[in-house]
């Protein structure tokens, strides 16, 4: 597949970037600064100049796949949260659409559910998660929501463990590089296809633990 990473400058953005290129797939970054095309580079991405907040229908020419990663981050306020995680995404769904682009991706959060249960300064920022993932979900694309727990910066073990809800969620975290490894893998997982699921850190193979979904 031809897949555009949006957020392809965030810290699981650069993995994927870096991951695709030594895939099956070709891989293109947007970015909005030009003086983050060297480090696209460098990790094999074809660089796109676009800005999430304006028109990118552009970056999605001649694509067949999007991985949405770009992020607020957790501890953002309200107000760039709205542009990014819940408008932004939304944007992103619809320029697919647009643009005949059927495979769409997203990182999401776990909580995206339920904000209710994550401390009130992050509840804004689940909000906004969940929203995307309905309007996704609604959008008609071939659609994949991958719902994270707490990301550090560990390196990847490659195992984790992945349902539609955990129920036992033990340490709550997942390093920043497996999930950009599960991203990668769901591309053309089929039964990842037109779900929404939880990953965390467990004891499965990622590729048996997608096709155990």
């Amino acid at each position: 597949m031809n897949v555009l990473v949006i957020g392809a400058n965030g810290n699981i953005g650069r993995l994927l970037v870096s991951k695709l290129s030594n895939s099956e797939h070709t891989v293109r970054a947007m970015i909005r600064d030009e003086s983050q095309r060297a480090e696209m580079e460098k990790r094999g991405g074809e660089v796109v100049i676009a800005d999430l907040e304006k028109d990118f229908d552009h970056a999605l020419e001649g694509c067949n796949a999007v991985i949405f990663t770009a992020g607020s981050g957790a501890h953002t306020g309200p107000d760039k949260t709205e542009l990014v995680d819940r408008q932004g995404a939304m944007k992103a769904v619809d320029a697919a659409k647009k643009n005949n682009v059927d495979r769409f991706l997203i990182v999401s959060s776990m909580n995206a559910d339920t904000p209710e249960n994550g401390p009130e300064s992050m509840q804004h920022y689940y909000r906004a998660k969940g929203d995307a993932d309905e309007y996704l979900q609604k959008s008609g694309l071939t659609f994949t929501s991958v719902r994270p727990g707490r990301l550090t910066n560990e390196h990847g073990k490659g195992s984790i463990q992945a349902a539609e809800k955990i129920e036992d969620r033990g340490a709550r975290e997942i390093p920043r590089e497996d999930v950009a490894n599960v991203m990668v893998a769901a591309l053309d997982t089929q039964n990842t296809y037109n779900r929404i699921f939880e990953v965390l850190t467990g004891n499965q193979p990622i590729d048996k633990a997608l096709n155990d979904l």
